[in-house]
């Protein structure tokens, strides 16, 4: 072993330091006062080729926990207790210490998509979790998943944040945390979705989605307390859906309208957002029937739909009359 490398107080663990950081270690308390650690990581199989698996550089955005919050992959937290800051170490890991890092990875790969990093198994107990194989549907983190071995990390430490200085993540609150974040996220959704700027109400609302729907996992579902959450994220959804539109996301709004509609077929904003959506993809007579049913449900909308109405008109008009042209130049 050289000057470089030397083993943490650890089974299962070699450090070696690339870069030395600054500083005094940081002293991480538990309790009420967690603080807050911002770092870069890379993941690479021990094989010939060093395979990177993830690479928080090439999503572009920096790895996030609350030290002492119970994360899932506690070797990380040990792992970032022994670095300085702007320092840069790589870790060997045995495989005692990273057979759940296919499913960490799952989530954070969902999370740079943008997507819910729980949904994937909410329809699975936790028993059959237990005793049968599920794809995780990336082929590398299912061969993982099947073949536990040891791993890399090369890590950069970016700063360590005081207590009550850093804007807690939704996903590191408790369950009546989030419950409280929800509605601070609409307000902060509706108000960017008024100023026009529709990608940040889009996260907005995104986030307060992702909360709801990891509250209602923990719920029987269509019992009262589930019903009441699917209520709340139905509303954010198509207040999402809306920013979508102004994007000119039409069939993603499709697919969520039409999933809500499935699940709830008196929802009648989204029927009037689905029609919009259709209108815009030249689906006539889709649009048309979507709005017929927004007049059943509610006739005191006729005189918005005659409006919608008569834009579809003239959009037709104006699509058939660019057809005959286009048409006519072929022939």
């Amino acid at each position: 072993m050289d000057d470089k490398t030397m083993l943490l107080n650890v089974d299962g663990v070699k450090k070696t330091i690339l870069h030395g950081g600054t500083g005094e270690l940081p002293k991480f308390l538990t309790g009420a006062k967690k603080k807050k650690v911002t770092f870069h990581f890379r993941t690479l199989r021990c094989d010939d080729d060093r395979t990177v698996i993830d690479d928080s550089k090439k999503v572009g955005t920096p790895m996030e926990i609350i030290i002492g919050n119970m994360f899932k992959l506690d070797i990380w937290e040990i792992l970032l207790s022994s670095m300085r800051i702007a320092e840069v170490s790589e870790f060997w890991c045995d495989v005692i210490h990273t057979g759940l890092y296919p499913i960490i990875s799952k989530s954070l790969r969902r999370i740079s998509e943008g997507k819910d990093p729980t949904d994937w198994h909410v329809h699975t107990c936790g028993l059959a979790n237990m005793f049968a194989y599920h794809s995780l549907g990336y082929d590398d983190l299912d061969e993982l998943q099947k073949e536990p071995a040891p791993l890399i990390f090369i890590i950069e430490l970016l700063k360590v944040e005081l207590p009550n200085a850093y804007k807690r993540e939704t996903w590191a609150m408790n369950n009546d945390e989030k419950l409280q974040a929800v509605p601070i996220l609409h307000g902060e959704g509706n108000r960017l979705f008024k100023l026009g700027r529709y990608e940040e109400a889009t996260a907005k609302y995104q986030e307060a989605v992702i909360c709801l729907k990891n509250l209602q996992t923990k719920e029987k579902p269509w019992l009262a307390p589930w019903l009441k959450l699917e209520k709340m994220i139905n509303t954010l959804t198509l207040n999402y859906c809306q920013c979508l539109l102004k994007k000119g996301e039409y069939y993603e709004v499709l697919e969520h309208t039409t999933d809500i509609i499935n699940h709830h077929p008196a929802a009648l904003k989204a029927y009037f957002l689905r029609a919009k959506a259709h209108m815009e993809v030249w689906n006539e007579a889709e649009a048309k029937a979507d709005f017929q049913k927004v007049l059943e449900l509610d006739p005191e909308m006729r005189r918005a739909v005659k409006k919608e109405l008569r834009v579809l008109e003239c959009r037709m008009q104006l699509k058939n009359e660019e057809d005959k042209l286009k048409y006519k130049g072929m022939f």
